[in-house]
């Protein structure tokens, strides 16, 4: 029985506006893959990057060398390529480019046939001031929960 593996990239719902999200494969090898399915990765600092022939890769992902690999390791801050369709890649290429929006990875997961996925989306980064509305929302959201908690 296979555990789920979900790892997130808290930071991005703070940091950025979400536009859009699309779900994408990765090329890994076949250390990468033992180290994700280990949940010993992280996308925290991490972002999305076309190359001159258009392709996609995730920059700055930490995947931490698999125990086990020997002299078979890979490199854990490794570009590693996003698979899409031509469409959506044409698509985020012209949004990067013109409108100056990024492209940020949201989580990393294993489907149910055992690929590595990873959500990214589509965002404009938020200026300090929704920053603040941001942490003033959470706030009374959790507030108001704890008096309704009391109050039932």
């Amino acid at each position: 029985m296979q555990k789920t593996v979900n790892i997130k990239n808290k930071r991005a719902k703070f940091e950025y506006e979400i536009l859009d999200t699309y779900t994408a494969g990765i090329v890994l090898t076949g250390t990468e893959i033992k180290s994700i399915r280990d949940s010993k990765a992280s996308i925290a600092e991490s972002f999305c990057e076309f190359n001159d022939r258009g392709e996609l890769f995730v920059i700055n992902m930490t995947i931490q060398e698999y125990v086990y690999g020997n002299y078979y390791n890979h490199k854990p801050k490794a570009e590693r390529k996003l698979l899409l369709n031509k469409r959506e890649l044409k698509k985020l290429q012209k949004d990067v480019n013109v409108k100056g929006l990024t492209i940020v990875p949201l989580r990393v997961f294993i489907n149910e046939k055992g690929y590595a996925k990873m959500d990214i989306a589509l965002a404009k980064g938020k200026k300090l001031y929704d920053k603040r509305d941001t942490i003033k929302d959470r706030d009374n959201k959790r507030n108001l929960d704890r008096i309704k908690k009391i109050y039932k």
